[in-house]
C-alpha cells in the first residue's frame, strides 16, 4: 500500500509540473510585436511623455539660468527636487516601447542621468565650464530619448 501511495504522489506532481510546463512554454512563443497598436502610441503620447516635456522645458527655462548665474545651491536643489521623478519617467517610458528599442532608450536614460551627477559635481566644487556642458549634454541625451518616442 504505501508503494501505491508513493507512485500516486509522484504522478500528481508530474502531472502538476507537465501542467506548467506546458502552459509556460506558450508564453515563451508568444510572438513580441514589432508596431505599436494607436491605443499604446496614444497611451504613451499621454501617460509617459508629458512628465518628460515639462521636466525639459524646466531644464531649459530654470536649470539653464542658475548655472549661468552660478547659483550652485539652487543648480544641487534643482536636479535633486523638480528633477527628482526624470529617472522614473524614463523608466516608465522606456518599459512601454517596443522591446527592440527599449535597451538603447535605457542607455540613453542612463546617459543623461550620467551627465546630470556630473553636472552636480561640478556645482558642488564650482565648476562652471563642466556644469554648463553637462547640462547641454543631458539636454542633447532627453532630446535624443524624446526621438525613440513613436508618434500619432
Amino acid at each position: 500500500m504505501g508503494i501505491l501511495r508513493q507512485r500516486s504522489i509522484l504522478a500528481f506532481f508530474l502531472a502538476v509540473l507537465a501542467t506548467f510546463t506546458v502552459s509556460f512554454s506558450n508564453l515563451a512563443a508568444a510572438p513580441k510585436t514589432s508596431t505599436y497598436t494607436p491605443a499604446q502610441i496614444e497611451q504613451i503620447q499621454q501617460k509617459y511623455v508629458p512628465p518628460i516635456l515639462k521636466a525639459r522645458e524646466r531644464i531649459t527655462s530654470e536649470l539653464e539660468p542658475l548655472i549661468k548665474e552660478r547659483n550652485w545651491v539652487y543648480v544641487n536643489m534643482f536636479i535633486h527636487g523638480p528633477l527628482g521623478t526624470l529617472r522614473q519617467d524614463m523608466a516608465y517610458l522606456s518599459r512601454n516601447l517596443l522591446p527592440k528599442d527599449q535597451a538603447q532608450s535605457r542607455k540613453i536614460a542612463k546617459e543623461v542621468f550620467t551627465h546630470l551627477e556630473a553636472l552636480d559635481k561640478a556645482a558642488q566644487v564650482g565648476d562652471y565650464e563642466t556644469a554648463f556642458n553637462n547640462y547641454r549634454e543631458a539636454l542633447k541625451d532627453i532630446d535624443a530619448f524624446l526621438q525613440m518616442v513613436p508618434k500619432a
